[in-house]
């Protein structure tokens, strides 16, 4: 193999997960499978916006703490909310992959500068589509879905007590 070919092998293998198949014949072969993620992604996930924690106790902050026990991800995001009922800070902690890390990135920015109840209308969806999350990963959008839905209900049900 020529130095050329095994650089750029060394540079497919970087960004590529690799396995291994048997064929009819119980040969193995090595099989590369390469993921791909969009710039959203990689930028959200490399630089992610508002990590941190607010304090949970206030009572304008609403937090929201969910999981998914298939894949071990857990993200906690939180929001402040002034008087006029506009979220003026948002928080999260995410123990997970990148498309969880980003998800939650996206949506502490989306949700700054709203109301909660213009809140309530951001849709999984939209998130992955913004960061062009593969089918496979779309389970990462919807803890954010939920995570911003379980943090207003908490804000919500402080402002009743």
């Amino acid at each position: 193999m020529s130095r050329q070919l095994l650089k750029q092998s060394q540079q497919t293998l970087a960004l590529s997960a690799s396995s291994t198949l048997r064929n009819s014949t119980g040969i193995a072969i090595n099989t590369i499978q390469q993921r791909q993620y969009h710039e959203n992604v990689i930028d959200h996930y490399e630089n992610p916006r508002n990590v941190g924690s607010l304090d949970k106790a206030a009572k304008d902050v609403g937090t929201g703490l969910v999981g998914a026990p298939a894949c071990g991800d857990v993200m906690k995001l939180q929001i402040k909310v002034d008087e006029n009922g506009k979220i003026v800070d948002s928080k999260f902690k995410t123990f997970g992959c990148g498309s969880a890390i980003a998800s939650s990135s996206v949506a502490t920015e989306w949700l700054k500068g709203r109301t909660v109840d213009e809140c309530i209308s951001i849709k999984n969806t939209d998130i992955a589509s913004h960061l062009k999350l593969p089918p496979v990963k779309l389970h990462c959008s919807m803890l954010a879905e939920d995570a911003i839905k379980a943090a207003i209900k908490d804000y919500k049900k402080k402002q009743t007590v």
